[in-house]
């Protein structure tokens, strides 16, 4: 059970300070619990990967379009500011990791920390649950994906670094958007995209396998800067990239058309268009892991420049950073790709 901390631990009053920016003004809550179990089994068509760790519930990136916020009702938490604001944590998670490693084969798979929300996000620069993982992972032999928007993962660089030595490592840095005033807007305390590149190229450079997620597209906001950010990724050293479309289901919608609005007031309504465009007519769409191929010529425009531009710089276009064994065919889904190697580039988020 949950227990809330009165006077949560500050990120920025420790040494990684430098990898965090500055601090957010909004209040924040910390619910301390201990986890039965850390390792998610995933048996979702949606969704290649198989196993993930999530040491956070809630993410204080405040990302509007997260499809992750609805994942917070489960708490009894709202999916708005509660969801950037209310943060569980597992204190406990290395220890209940290695435990259910001890017991479980894992069939070669990757752990992906996080299949949910952040694995980096500022908290971890007090708790360092993310890194005591990996440790667990390292001594087990488990092979590890990780995907983030935080440059604090460059603490790691270590543990990272060796374990991608044993060929079981890999990171995906998302970065959807290049532009600082947009970032800002839609993904307001993650790090800003100038310092997520510098992140790949400290990664590439220790020899990790890296890659861009540039998850999710949004229509008439940030598809037009799709050659802008494959190019200062695969400068940065990224092999890989992957791109899906903003999916807006159940809560997340007025959440980030609210945002959207208070962000980019003359633009908003022509962005929500664009969205309906490509989503048969509807903003909050149903469809998970179907093609969105035929949705229309906004969508294949969009999917043909990140396509071109992917290619013409050498990236490997969806597919997986670790190399490890495909999952079969009735598992696999747009959204995992990444991970296994085994789906185009392009996915409903």
């Amino acid at each position: 059970m949950a227990r809330p901390i009165r006077n949560p631990p500050n990120p920025w009053a420790t040494a990684e300070v430098e990898w965090l920016g500055e601090p957010p003004p909004a209040r924040l809550e910390v619910f301390e619990e201990r986890a039965r179990s850390v390792l998610t089994a995933n048996d979702s068509p949606d969704l290649a990967l198989r196993w993930s760790v999530n040491p956070y519930r809630g993410c204080h990136h405040g990302c509007s379009y997260c499809y992750a916020r609805r994942s917070h009702q489960y708490l009894g938490f709202g999916a708005g500011t509660d969801f950037e604001r209310r943060i569980v944590v597992k204190v406990n998670a290395p220890e209940a990791l290695d435990r259910e490693l001890a017991r479980r084969d894992l069939g070669g798979e990757p752990v992906v920390f996080s299949g949910n929300t952040d694995c980096y996000q500022p908290l971890e620069a007090s708790y360092r649950l993310t890194r005591r993982c990996l440790a667990v992972c390292a001594a087990r032999g488990a092979a590890v994906a990780v995907i983030t928007k935080s440059a604090l993962v460059r603490r790691d660089v270590d543990l990272l670094a060796a374990l991608a030595a044993r060929g079981l490592a890999s990171v995906c840095v998302s970065i959807p958007i290049a532009d600082e005033e947009v970032a800002r807007g839609l993904e307001p305390w993650a790090a800003r995209p100038a310092l997520r590149f510098e992140t790949l190229r400290e990664l590439s450079c220790a020899g990790i396998p890296t890659a861009v997620s540039l998850a999710p597209q949004i229509p008439a906001l940030t598809d037009h800067e799709i050659p802008r950010v494959l190019e200062l990724a695969r400068a940065a050293g990224a092999t890989r990239c992957f791109m899906t479309l903003v999916r807006l289901s159940g809560e997340v919608l007025p959440v980030f058309e609210e945002r959207l609005r208070e962000a980019f007031p003359a633009r908003a309504t022509r962005v929500l268009g664009a969205i309906r465009e490509v989503r048969g007519g509807e903003l909050n769409d149903s469809r998970y892991g179907q093609r969105l191929r035929g949705a229309g010529p906004r969508w294949d425009a969009i999917e043909a420049l990140f396509r071109l531009h992917a290619r013409r710089l050498g990236f490997a276009v969806g597919e997986g950073v670790t190399n490890r064994p495909k999952r079969p065919p009735h598992a696999r889904g747009r959204q995992g790709a990444l991970f296994d190697g085994s789906g185009p580039a392009s996915a409903g988020e």
